[in-house]
Formats: C-alpha cells, sequence, structure tokens
C-alpha cells in the first residue's frame, strides 16, 4: 500500500485504474477502519448538511465493502447496509464526479433495484464519489429523495456536495493515519513485550508513587508469585537481612529522583534466596510524575565467586602481613648485639614496615581508607607526627591509585620520610613537610617541600635512596623526578602519568 498522501485526489477525476480492482481497493479500504467511525459526529453533522442543503430526506455516508455498502453515517435511513449489488453508490464512486439519477423507475440501470421497487422507494439519487489520497473509490457521499427530480441539483448544490464529499475524505484519511499510527503502537508495543519476556534479567515499570504496575514474563519464572503493587510488597520477596537497607535505599533514591544500585537476595520459587542486581532508574527527574523502569539481574554465582576471592584476599593478606612481621623478628633477632649493622637494620626494618602499610591500604581488612593516593600518604606518614600537631601536610586533589602502583609509591615516601626523620625537617621539633597533589587530564604533580629543618645540600654522590627514588618512578612508574636542595630544604618534584597510577 502507498504511503498516506496527504493530497486529495483531484476533483472531476476519475479514479486510478490500478486501484480499481476490487482486490486493490479492498487492500485500500481496509487500512481506513472505518468501523471505529459509525455514527461519527463529524460524518452525522455533514450528512445533516447535505441533507439541508439539497433538501432531501435521505443523506447517507456510504463505504462500498466486498459484499455490502456501509452506512457508517447518515440520515433518515434505518438500516446501516444493503447488499452490494444494490449500491448505487457502487457505481457512483467509479465516475469523474456526481453522478445524478433524476427519476430512478425510469433508469434502465436501476428500474428494477429492489431499492426502487420496494423500500425507501428511491427515486432520485445524487452520489459524489469519495476517493482515497492514491486514487482508490471506496464509495460516495449521496443524497436521497423518494419523489423524482427532472430538474436535478443547482449548481450550488453540486458544488456543495462536492465540498462535503471532501471533507468526508478528510475525516476518513484521519482516521486511517489513526488507524496506522494504533497498529504502529501496537507492534511495537508487541515487540517491546516480546523483547522483554526473552531477556533473562526481570524487568519492571512503576507509575508515580511509585506503583509497580508491569513485570515481564521472567518474574513468574524465577519467584512464581504475584508481582508487587507498593515498595512494602517487596518485603516477602527480599531477604530479611537486605530488605530494610535496601528500602531505605530505594526510598531514597526515589524521593531525590536519582538512580538506584544495590545487590540484595531474592526468594525464588522453591523458597531459596539468589543474589541480585537490582537497578533503576527515573523517566525524568520530576519527583510527582516521574515514572520508574528497573531491572533485576542474577548474580549469584558472581557474588558467591567474588565472595570466595575475598575470603582468599583477606587470607593472603593475612599470611602476607605475618611474613612482613616475622621478616621484622628476623631483622631484630640478627641485629641484636650487633651496632656496627643497627642503622641498617632499623632503615630495613622501616622499609618492611612501610611495605606492609602499603599491602593492607591496597587489599584492606576493614574500610578505614578508600583506594586513593592520599589514603596511602596518610598511612605510610602518620608514624612521624609529633604532639598535637603533624609535621606532615598532605593536601590537593583525589588521586585513584591501584595495587600495583601501591608498592612503588610506598617505598619513595617511605625513603623520602626517613631521610627527612635523619637529616631534613622532619629531624627538627619546628620542621614540617607539605605534600600537594594535583591532577591534570593526564598526569598527576606531586611537590614534597621540606621547610624549618637544618641547611641541607646535595649529596657528593648518588646513593642507595636516591637509585631507588629513581627506580621506583622511573622506571616502575614511567614518571620523572627532580629534587632541588636549598636552604629552605629539599624540595621533590614528582610526574606520574594517570594511567600508571590506575594499573
Amino acid at each position: 500500500m502507498n504511503d498516506l498522501n496527504p493530497n486529495p485526489w483531484p476533483d472531476g477525476t476519475l479514479p486510478a485504474p490500478e486501484w480499481c480492482e476490487d482486490c486493490d481497493r479492498l487492500t485500500v479500504l481496509a487500512g481506513f477502519g472505518v468501523e471505529r467511525l459509525r455514527d461519527d459526529p463529524e460524518l452525522s453533522e455533514i450528512t445533516r448538511f447535505a441533507a439541508e442543503l439539497c433538501a432531501a430526506p435521505i443523506a447517507l455516508v456510504s463505504i462500498v465493502e466486498e459484499h455490502r455498502q456501509n452506512f457508517i453515517a447518515g440520515l433518515g435511513l434505518e438500516v446501516t447496509e444493503t447488499p452490494r449489488e444494490y449500491s448505487f453508490c457502487a457505481h457512483a464512486m467509479m465516475g469523474q464526479g456526481a453522478m445524478v439519477i433524476p427519476d430512478a423507475t425510469v433508469d434502465p440501470s436501476f428500474a428494477d433495484n429492489p431499492l426502487v421497487t420496494g423500500d425507501p422507494h428511491v427515486r432520485f439519487y445524487a452520489g459524489m464519489p469519495l476517493v482515497t489520497s492514491e486514487g482508490a473509490p471506496i464509495g460516495a457521499l449521496c443524497i436521497i429523495d423518494t419523489q423524482p427530480r427532472p430538474e436535478g441539483l443547482s449548481a450550488t448544490q453540486m458544488r456543495g456536495l462536492s465540498v462535503l464529499a471532501r471533507s468526508v475524505m478528510r475525516r476518513l484519511e484521519s482516521q486511517r493515519q489513526s488507524s496506522r499510527s494504533a497498529i504502529a503502537t501496537d507492534e511495537n508495543a508487541r515487540r517491546l513485550r516480546f523483547m522483554l519476556d526473552s531477556v533473562p534479567d526481570i524487568a519492571w515499570s512503576a507509575l508515580p508513587g511509585p506503583v509497580f504496575d508491569r513485570f515481564n514474563a521472567r518474574w513468574d519464572e524465577v519467584t512464581g508469585a504475584a508481582p508487587p503493587r507498593s515498595v512494602s510488597d517487596w518485603e516477602r520477596f527480599i531477604h530479611p537481612d537486605d530488605w530494610d537497607a535496601s528500602r531505605e535505599k530505594f526510598t531514597a533514591a526515589v524521593e531525590a529522583v536519582e538512580p538506584f544500585e544495590d545487590q540484595l537476595r531474592i526468594r525464588q520459587a522453591d523458597g531459596t534466596y539468589r543474589w541480585n542486581l537490582s537497578r533503576a532508574v527515573p523517566s525524568h527527574a520530576d519527583a510527582e510524575t516521574a515514572q520508574w523502569f528497573g531491572t533485576l539481574t542474577d548474580i549469584d554465582v558472581s557474588h558467591r565467586q567474588s565472595e570466595s576471592r575475598d575470603l582468599i584476599a583477606r587470607e593472603l593478606a593475612h599470611r602476607i602481613k605475618n611474613i612482613f612481621a616475622v621478616m621484622n623478628g628476623l631483622i631484630a633477632l640478627r641485629s641484636r648485639g650487633k651496632p656496627e649493622v643497627r642503622d641498617f637494620a632499623d632503615e630495613l626494618a622501616g622499609t618492611v614496615r612501610a611495605l606492609g602499610r602499603a599491602q593492607e591500604f591496597v587489599r584492606p581488612l576493614t574500610d578505614e581508607k578508600g583506594e586513593s593516593l592520599r589514603g596511602l600518604l596518610d598511612i605510610l606518614t602518620a608514624p612521624y607526627g609529633k604532639g598535637d600537631g603533624r609535621h606532615i601536610h598532605v593536601t590537593g586533589d583525589r588521586v585513584e591509585i591501584g595495587i600495583r602502583a601501591a608498592t612503588p609509591m610506598a617505598l619513595v615516601f617511605h625513603e623520602l620520610a626517613t631521610n627527612s626523620a635523619k637529616y631534613g625537617a622532619l629531624s627538627a621539633e619546628q620542621g614540617s613537610v607539605e605534600v600537594a597533589l594535583r591532577k591534570d587530564a593526564t598526569s598527576v604533580h606531586i611537590t614534597w617541600a621540606e621547610h624549618g629543618g637544618p641547611e641541607v645540600s646535595a649529596p657528593s654522590d648518588s646513593g642507595f635512596g636516591s637509585r631507588l627514588l629513581r627506580m621506583s618512578i622511573e622506571s616502575q612508574l614511567d614518571g620523572s623526578l627532580d629534587q632541588e636542595w636549598d636552604a629552605n630544604g629539599l624540595r621533590v618534584r614528582i610526574t606520574l602519568p594517570l594511567a600508571s597510577l590506575a594499573n
């Protein structure tokens, strides 16, 4: 079928030949959904005006179907259809303009027609074709009189009937467009429902309130129960240990009109519980009118695997911590009574402790710190606080740090802090260190600036500590290191790619 053409078929033009064959014509007609227009107020008004204009007792909008002519609107006739073989309009719709029969009793084509010889005793007939925008004839707007009219219709009446026929077609074309839109909407809804019922997740929607109004087929497959309608109805499906926290979190998301995400256990049809990832988003930001759309994704296997990995990680972290403790114990034991190696032993023990703190930071047993560079620095520099004040102050941007970067960074700042405690600002009562973190699009810039300590100068040669700094920054983290010694104290500038820290 052709797409809807907004331009009407020209008056005084024969219907398009390619649409006059009945099978083709009926295909076009089927797209109009004319039954939805039965007794349509607009069409009824048109027939009343046509009857008044032509001073006729009967006026009809007649749609010619395969076996009948269907009067979807009319005046003066009790029946709503007649057999097609009796139809005047079936002839009228094929013409170039109005078909006028002054006296049907003497017209050879209609004199024996049952509608002439019997009720309603048609004598005069005038029908204006109803032709679709693509040129398919579908019926006629007609007026009928029970008295002959040798004079027919006046020119004004003919023009008026033509105008009214075009109005009928505009209404029919509007209905066709509505029918197409309704069909498209129904088809889209059917496809969406099929798609939602095919996915392995539970999907739902909720009206403002929220009132949960739709669930896909997966809900019944998983729970075997009627779906919830309100937030409180979810209690019987969510594990008791998860219910209060999840309800509060979802209620807060609804009040703030923000996306919701949580992990919780959902009761299955057999009474067991499985872990699900619950997500929901609002349709827009107005809390009063927002609808909600959400999913429940079964993550039971991955969640239990994650729990197993976390258990193993905690056990490994505990064992590594014990190894560091054993190493420090061995260092203390081996250096006891040997003053010539005391300084080296103390420095080595401090390094091992720094590595231990870095290990605890990146695989925490508690939730004390987030995985940020500042969090790591706070842990590493905590031993250097004196009295009520802290001698190392860390400021600046939050910078994420990954597991692999934590160890070299721990070594770098442990080296800087221990050297400062021995020879620099941290060896003085009023000494302090400022650590500034600045992040741009690709890099993080770290400045270590000492103040209030003894005057320092560049070492005459590169010792192990300097080599350790450069190896950690330049070789392991692909960064750069710059050191300045002046009267105010040591200043170190470090630049690192963000990717190196994150990975």
